[in-house]
C-alpha cells in the first residue's frame, strides 16, 4: 500500500516549483495564493523539510524540493498524457464491419488506407465470418451480406451486383475457349447450393462448351484458396470479378474470354436502431463509391480486350 501525502498537497508543490510563484501556481490550480501556501506548508509538515525559502516578492526552491520536482513533473506528465489518451479513444468514431473472410481479404484489407484518407475521425474494425451475424446487439454494427435479399429486420443498402468470369494466370497463354481442356478447373464450395450459383457447369453450359467435364480439377472449400491457386499458375478458376478486380489491374491475373455470368449483390446491413446512423451512411457511400469504381474499370478492361479480339480476328 502506498503512503503518499495528499494529491492536493503535491499539485500544489509541483505548481509551485514550475513556475517559481505561489500565486501563478494558484491561477493554474484556480485557487488562492493563501490555499497554495497552505497545501505546501502541510506537505513540509508531512516530509520533515523545508521546500521552499519564502520572501516578501518571491519563493525559492530548496535542494529538497529540486529533488522532489522532477519526480513529480514527471508524474503529472505521465498521468495527462494517459487520461488524453483515454479521451482521444473515446472521442474518436469507430464502426466495427462485419464480412465473409474472402470479401474481406480480397477487397476491405487492401482499400483500408483509402478509407481511412476519406474518414481520418472514423476507426473501422473488421470482424471476418463466414457465417452470418446477428445485430442485434452492440459488438457488431454493420455486416456485408451477399445474395439477393431481402434481409427482414434488418436496414439493407444495395452494393454492387457481382459478376464471374474464368480467370487465370497469364503464364498459362490461355486465349480461346478450345483450350480450356488444357488446364485444370479451379473450384470453390458455395455455402449455399442454388441453381443460379455461377458455378462451372452453368458457365461450360452458356459458353457451349461439351468437351470439358464440369465437375473436374480441383476443389476448396474457401473462394480465397481459389483465388491464390489461379495466383500461382495451377489453373483456370470461375472468379468473382470484383474480388480479383486489383489482380486483373495489375496484370497478375488475365479474363481471357467470357461469357460472364451473373452473380448475387452486395449489401451493407444494419439494425434500425443503430445508433451510429451517421457513420453507416459515411461508410454506404464510401462503399459504392470503390465498388462503382471497380465496376468502371472492368467495365473498360472487357472493352479493351473485345478491341484487342476484333483486331486480331
Amino acid at each position: 500500500m502506498r503512503k503518499l501525502p495528499p494529491l492536493a498537497s503535491l499539485r500544489a508543490f509541483e505548481a509551485a516549483a514550475r513556475h517559481s510563484s505561489f500565486k501563478r501556481a494558484a491561477e493554474e490550480l484556480a485557487v488562492t495564493p493563501t490555499a497554495v501556501s497552505h497545501q505546501i506548508r502541510q506537505l513540509e509538515e508531512r516530509l520533515g523539510v523545508r521546500l521552499f525559502e519564502r520572501h516578501a516578492r518571491q519563493v525559492v526552491a530548496t535542494d529538497a524540493a529540486m529533488e522532489l520536482y522532477p519526480v513529480l513533473r514527471d508524474g503529472f506528465d505521465a498521468f495527462a498524457r494517459a487520461v488524453e489518451a483515454l479521451s482521444d479513444r473515446r472521442a474518436r468514431r469507430s464502426l466495427t464491419l462485419s464480412a465473409t473472410s474472402a470479401f474481406a481479404a480480397r477487397w476491405l484489407v487492401p482499400r483500408i488506407s483509402s478509407f481511412r484518407r476519406a474518414h481520418p475521425g472514423l476507426d473501422l474494425r473488421l470482424h471476418a465470418s463466414d457465417e452470418p451475424v446477428r445485430l442485434e446487439g452492440r459488438d457488431i454494427d454493420a455486416a456485408i451480406r451477399y445474395g439477393r435479399g431481402p434481409y427482414p429486420g434488418l436496414v439493407a443498402l444495395p452494393l454492387a451486383a457481382d459478376r464471374f468470369a474464368p480467370v487465370c494466370s497469364p503464364t498459362l497463354r490461355l486465349r480461346r475457349r478450345a483450350d480450356l481442356g488444357r488446364w485444370p478447373l479451379l473450384h470453390f464450395e458455395w455455402r449455399h447450393r442454388r441453381a443460379d450459383n455461377p458455378t462451372w457447369r452453368r458457365w461450360l453450359e452458356q459458353a457451349g462448351v461439351r468437351d470439358v467435364r464440369p465437375d473436374s480439377g480441383v476443389v476448396f472449400t474457401d473462394e480465397s484458396h481459389a483465388i491464390q491457386a489461379a495466383l500461382a499458375g495451377q489453373g483456370v478458376a470461375l472468379l468473382s470479378l470484383l474480388l480479383v478486380a486489383p489482380d486483373l489491374r495489375s496484370g497478375a491475373l488475365v479474363q481471357p474470354f467470357g461469357p460472364e455470368l451473373e452473380g448475387y449483390r452486395y449489401h451493407l446491413v444494419h439494425a434500425p436502431d443503430s445508433p451510429r446512423r451517421a457513420e453507416l451512411a459515411a461508410l454506404g457511400a464510401w462503399l459504392q463509391a470503390e465498388m462503382d469504381g471497380d465496376g468502371n474499370l472492368a467495365s473498360a478492361a472487357r472493352g479493351s480486350r473485345r478491341a484487342r479480339h476484333a483486331g486480331s480476328a
